[in-house]
């Protein structure tokens, strides 16, 4: 187990949550996944190993992991959710045709927040940046 994933278990811990075989397997499997997988790709890897639990059980720990600042929700407006266990501050390119996603950071956008602030008086708690484009693999394919 990496020393990521055991320092998020001990939040957990730390924080009066239990931590459940699944439970375990889901935040390991996101925290190794660069692939910002859906609920359901979560629940087909993880099901050999638990034949038991349920799409429904993947969807309360994601929410659960969700509300402790753990994981982010990525929603692209198709209907389908998608899960990141890397809530720094970074970014997202989305293939337009595969619907691959990659992450990729870009400090100086911070200063777009300050700027924001001082122009708005809003106080800013963060933004979201996603590009949408044509990945290497799609355009060779094509």
């Amino acid at each position: 187990m990496t020393t990521r994933v055991q320092h998020a278990l001990d939040q957990l811990k730390s924080n009066g949550v239990r931590i459940t075989p699944q439970r375990h397997a889901i935040l390991a499997y996101l925290m190794e996944s660069m692939s910002h997988p859906t609920a359901d790709e979560i629940y087909r890897s993880l099901e050999p190993r638990f034949p038991n639990m349920s799409v429904a059980t993947v969807y309360n720990n994601l929410k659960m992991l969700i509300e402790a600042g753990m994981v982010q929700e990525l929603s692209y407006g198709d209907n389908s959710s998608r899960f990141d266990a890397d809530v720094s501050n970074h970014y997202h390119i989305v293939c337009e045709q595969c619907g691959k996603i990659e992450d990729f950071m870009y400090p100086s956008l911070e200063d777009v927040e300050r700027t924001a602030e001082e122009v708005t008086g809003f106080e800013i708690h963060g933004h979201r940046l996603e590009l949408h484009g044509i990945c290497r693999h799609c355009r060779v394919e094509h």
